[in-house]
């Protein structure tokens, strides 16, 4: 079954792009048509490829793997960020700090420093120090919240990253070319696909089309997540199936010696006493 329709890309207005003076020749293949100086982006296209990437990202996550989300845009941050968590996956909608991949053992030190404040709060020594650098600690504690919440539970390189609106978050898509890390992106018309390994051909500045490819990606994540938890479940029934035939079997073998061993113990006591009888017999 599809994930979205023809008509939901329509209606959430995903087919609109940039001034056509604005465009990137790279996009030319997604594009469908010009009009009233607005370049219209291709929405068959888009299926296909929202598809594909759905798909290609499902896998990923099935595998155990955790995909970054990346949304510095205004109207694009608080829509990432909601759907981020809701299926538990780190996410940057702040600021993109260079080096946040190819640097990430620096960027780890930060999210420790992070729990090092809040371990401070907890164990009562936050409260013996002087008004003047609990509020330091408090701020830097706020800045760090901004800039790394999203990622505090990332204790690895992200799997993949998605990506909305390429041309804002370059520094973000060279790091992960660096590192061959699959990118997932949005790209309008005025964008460079060249670079994403899925590029999603649609508009990146309206917050329904945000809304509704970041749902779609999102959806696929959470099945995911659910076939991956059911496979765990069905590996653990199987496993408890094998060692109960397992403990059935030995069992089983184990009283089939006994009473083997109890045969081989009576049958020579059996001969014994007809002999000796037989022998009486004779006598």
């Amino acid at each position: 079954m599809a994930r979205t329709t023809y008509q939901d890309l329509l209606d959430a207005g995903v087919h609109f792009g940039h001034l056509t003076r604005k465009w990137d020749p790279k996009m030319a293949q997604y594009i469908f048509m010009e009009r009233n100086g607005i370049h219209i982006i291709d929405l068959n296209k888009t299926l296909t490829k929202v598809e594909e990437a759905a798909s290609a990202i499902k896998q990923i996550v099935k595998s155990g793997r955790k995909v970054l989300f990346v949304a510095t845009k205004k109207q694009a941050k608080d829509i990432v960020a909601d759907y981020a968590k809701s299926v538990n996956m780190p996410f940057v909608t702040e600021r993109w700090l260079g080096g946040m991949l190819t640097n990430f053992a620096t960027v780890r030190k930060s999210i420790k420093k992070m729990s090092n404040i809040d371990k401070l709060t907890k164990d009562g020594t936050y409260s013996n120090l002087s008004k003047k650098e609990r509020l330091m600690i408090q701020r830097e504690r706020v800045k760090l919240e901004a800039l790394l919440g999203g990622i505090s539970d990332l204790n690895r390189l992200p799997a993949a990253l998605f990506l909305i609106d390429v041309k804002k978050e370059h520094i973000a898509v060279s790091e992960a070319l660096k590192l061959n890390i699959p990118t997932f992106a949005m790209v309008d018309t005025n964008s460079d696909p060249s670079n994403i390994d899925f590029p999603i051909p649609a508009n990146d500045d309206a917050t329904k089309s945000i809304s509704l490819v970041t749902g779609i990606i999102i959806q696929a994540i959470q099945e995911g997540l659910d076939e991956r938890k059911r496979e765990k479940e069905d590996e653990t029934e199987k496993e408890g199936a094998a060692a109960k035939a397992k403990v059935d079997g030995g069992e089983a073998n184990e009283g089939t010696r006994r009473r083997r061993v109890a045969a081989e113990t009576e049958a020579p006591s059996d001969a014994v006493d007809t002999t000796a009888t037989e022998g009486n017999g004779a006598a």
